[in-house]
């Protein structure tokens, strides 16, 4: 799910080579769309059915209306830095405090663990017992160690794999879509079912949790801003290509979410870790569940390694910049981080040992929503700074004058994208404590990595500097 690149303030040194002009507005689109779909609608369709009943559609329309207010600021800040970064490059643009901006982009990185974390609990669930029977544990566990596996390979086989198992995973959720346009057509299931809204407590209060919940499935709009600088036109095409993913990825959310309610009871959705599967075992449209089965366990992988990829080189690269010890920045013989893979996932083993996929899909989400306010916050903070920007990677006058065009955000927006941010990642969404605990631990790392670092390098720098002036007086 997120930035590589966030681990430093600058995407490339002011005497290195441009990045290469290569990307156009469909090919980002589509980068866009990949990027949200994933483990997300494939297995916590049934986990927001627990919490607001046949109304599972509607949590996934806030979710994409809230996302939509926090991606009106990362289209503004694109135009501001057409540069090859993300959250962090605007969070230590905005409010220029080191530290800050190191946390920002800790949080991303660990979001990533999590969010693979998640996704292999996913992977031990119902889908994988359709062929084999395995404690979800111990599934989840090698799950984890044959994506570190494809991570230590190298950066190149990882991104074939990615490609082809984001075709997979869409098709999948196109199956789905065609049994509910078929059930529809046949007048099979109950669509009245999909407009109940059953809660134990209050309806807001259900909607708002089952919102938040939701919000992971739409997670990794924000990732495109990391093609700013390879993109023809980054100010003409990113808001098109950003609002377009995130529209076409809600629609289909929305529709797999009210084929699922349309079809299957709500007490066998909210206990299921394979929601989608029971849709297809119900479907007058014939389809093989195993095929399906085999698609939905290739989706989670697909999460799984789009993250674990992200946390590993973002932990390179802020070794690479000293802000966390060097020794997480060493490369093997395939060229790979390797003692940054080992530490992402060891840290990714520990959370599948202690977390369900619900908290752990929350934790993802709660650390992001911090991420996002504090983006939110940093657009209105450079508004009353005009003349601060960057035309990075613009070095090309052709793409220069093309990519002109430069979209800005209503203020209410991001104001409303803040507030929204810090709203859903409050406890009034009814979040468990245990999960606002495991987002303190995983930053409390950061915080210790970063201080472990400031007193190697200080202590390095007294040294020298004693070594110099003692040179100085021989």
């Amino acid at each position: 799910m997120s930035d590589p690149s966030t681990a430093t303030t600058s995407t490339r040194s002011a005497d290195g080579p441009p990045l290469r002009r290569s990307i156009g507005r469909r090919v980002l689109l589509l980068f866009v769309v990949g990027d949200i779909l994933g483990a997300g609608i494939y297995a916590l369709t049934g986990k927001v059915a627990a919490e607001v009943g046949g109304m599972v559609w509607l949590p996934f329309v806030c979710a994409f209306v809230l996302a939509t207010l926090t991606a009106t600021a990362y289209a503004e800040l694109v135009g501001r830095f057409p540069q090859a970064a993300g959250a962090a490059l605007y969070a230590n643009r905005a409010f220029r405090r080191p530290f800050l901006t190191f946390l920002v982009a800790f949080a991303v990185m660990m979001s990533g663990i999590t969010s693979a974390s998640a996704a292999a609990r996913a992977f031990g669930g119902d889908y994988l017992a359709e062929f084999v029977s395995v404690p979800t544990l111990v599934a989840a566990w090698f799950f984890l160690l044959l994506i570190t596996g494809v991570n230590l390979l190298g950066i190149s086989e990882s991104v074939r794999v990615n490609v082809v198992l984001t075709i997979v995973e869409a098709t999948g959720l196109l199956v789905i879509l065609a049994i509910g346009a078929w059930a529809l057509l046949t007048g099979e299931g109950d669509p009245g079912r999909a407009f109940v809204l059953e809660t134990d407590g209050a309806a807001w209060m259900a909607v708002l949790g089952a919102t938040a919940l939701a919000f992971y499935a739409l997670l990794g709009f924000e990732d495109s801003v990391n093609l700013a600088e390879e993109c023809h036109a980054p100010r003409r095409d990113f808001p098109r290509a950003l609002f377009g993913g995130l529209a076409v990825a809600g629609v289909i959310y929305v529709g797999v979410a009210f084929t699922s309610s349309m079809l299957v009871e709500t007490d066998v959705l909210a206990e299921s870790t394979g929601p989608l599967l029971e849709v297809v075992k119900v479907a007058g449209l014939t389809f093989p569940p195993a095929l399906f089965a085999v698609i939905a366990l290739l989706a989670v992988s697909n999460t799984a390694l789009i993250n674990m990829l992200m946390a590993s080189r973002l932990v390179y690269g802020m070794a690479q910049e000293r802000i966390v010890p060097r020794v997480l920045g060493r490369v093997g013989g395939r060229q790979t981080p390797y003692v940054a893979i080992a530490f992402t996932v060891v840290i990714a083993l520990t959370l599948v040992t202690t977390g369900d996929l619900a908290g752990l899909a929350d934790t993802t989400v709660l650390l992001l929503l911090l991420v996002f306010a504090t983006v939110n916050v940093a657009v209105l903070v450079l508004r009353r700074r005009p003349d601060e920007g960057t035309d990075a990677g613009d070095d090309d006058p052709a793409a220069r004058d093309a990519a002109r065009p430069t979209f800005r955000a209503p203020t209410w927006a991001p104001v409303a994208g803040a507030v929204v941010s810090l709203v859903l990642a409050s406890p009034l969404t009814g979040r468990d404590a245990a999960v606002y605990v495991r987002a303190g631990a995983l930053l409390a790392i950061g915080v210790v990595l970063y201080l472990v670092n400031r007193w190697v390098v200080g202590r390095t720098a007294r040294t020298d500097h004693d070594a110099a002036a003692s040179t100085s007086r021989a």
